[in-house]
């Protein structure tokens, strides 16, 4: 029998502004056999996005950063080929962290890890990566557990075309509220209001976010979920109303800088309007996703709730894909094809 042979891209330098060609390593290495209790899983899909880039950097964080020489950190979707445990059987679905390779290998419950089984008769794989991935899990308890919406607020969203945003708007509007986004360009805008049902859209690069708030947002702002950071969160914060919330989920516009991050300068406005501004780490939820996905899952369902993936193929592609996301080029929860179903 041949050996499988396992592709993987590893960390080789860490990135100064954007990630570089040369700071990827393109590995191989056969696959050892199984030991009691481990699983071996083909890698399908890659989940790309923006949080990548900070576990790149060395410091302290959420999450200790991806070392020199390892796989790249990623949450995947795989079929498990072999299996040595009781949890999960050959030709099973899995969800997590796979890393940017074709194959994992390890014990069953590596809590690093922490596979979970998808099934496709609920969603289509991609959505497992989207709403009902790590995105939409950070864009459900995002806004409902730290925005705490009411039916009738307004809530403003950023990045509202990507895989975080497209979420947070139609949760918003499940749950009764008024829903404008902000996004880069008239086709993601118009996929915003025309597919996703939010109320309106900001297109930024080609208009005044400050008029486009003052137009769509006449009673002001009183949830704001920030994707971005940067002069989109000053000119938000212009607008928001007493006792407004503001959810802070990233930054991207921030990311890949080489000067310090460029923080709020309008934030005196949280005391005038006694805001809050908190941020929102999804792993703090994990207990909780099943609730997540079960009420999304039936909202799919029902045909009440659409997601949008862009799938680039080919793992060799990683690199360039990963850039999309910094360059607005991605439309939709970017993924990257690493195998067939």
């Amino acid at each position: 029998m041949n050996q499988r042979i396992n592709h993987q891209i590893r960390l080789a330098a860490r990135p100064v502004g954007l990630p570089q060609a040369s700071d990827w390593q393109f590995t191989e290495e056969p696959l050892r056999d199984l030991q009691d209790g481990e699983i071996l899983v083909r890698t399908i899909y890659l989940s790309l996005d923006p949080a990548m880039r900070g576990w790149m950097n060395e410091g302290k964080s959420y999450i200790r950063p991806v070392a020199i020489g390892e796989v790249m950190r990623a949450g995947g979707i795989g079929q498990v080929v072999d299996s040595k445990s009781p949890r999960f059987k050959a030709g099973d679905y899995v969800s997590g962290g796979t890393g940017v390779q074709e194959y994992w290998i390890g014990d069953a419950s590596d809590k690093h890890a922490a596979f979970y089984p998808v099934s496709k008769k609920l969603a289509a794989l991609p959505k497992f990566l989207n709403a009902l991935g790590m995105p939409g899990m950070t864009a459900y308890f995002g806004l409902l557990d730290v925005g705490q919406p009411k039916a009738g607020e307004t809530v403003v969203v950023s990045g509202a075309a990507g895989a975080v945003g497209q979420t947070v708007g139609q949760v918003a509007k499940q749950k009764g509220c008024r829903v404008v986004g902000i996004a880069g360009g008239k086709e993601k805008c118009d996929f915003v209001v025309n597919e996703l049902g939010f109320d309106a859209c900001i297109d930024y690069k080609n208009s005044s976010v400050k008029e486009g708030l003052k137009t769509h947002c006449p009673n002001g702002v009183d949830i704001y979920f920030d994707n971005v950071g940067g002069d989109i969160l000053d000119t938000v914060l212009t607008r928001i109303n007493l006792k407004a919330r503001i959810i802070i989920c990233g930054a991207i516009s921030q990311y890949n800088n080489t000067t310090p991050v460029k923080g709020p300068a309008n934030y005196l406005s949280l005391l005038v309007n006694r805001a809050r501004m908190e941020g929102i780490v999804v792993f703090d939820y994990a207990s909780r996703y099943a609730e997540a996905v079960a009420e999304m899952g039936s909202w799919m369902q029902q045909g009440q709730f659409h997601t949008r993936e862009d799938i680039v193929q080919g793992l060799e592609q990683f690199p360039q894909a990963l850039l999309m996301l910094f360059e607005g080029k991605n439309f939709g929860k970017l993924i990257l094809q690493v195998s067939e179903e």
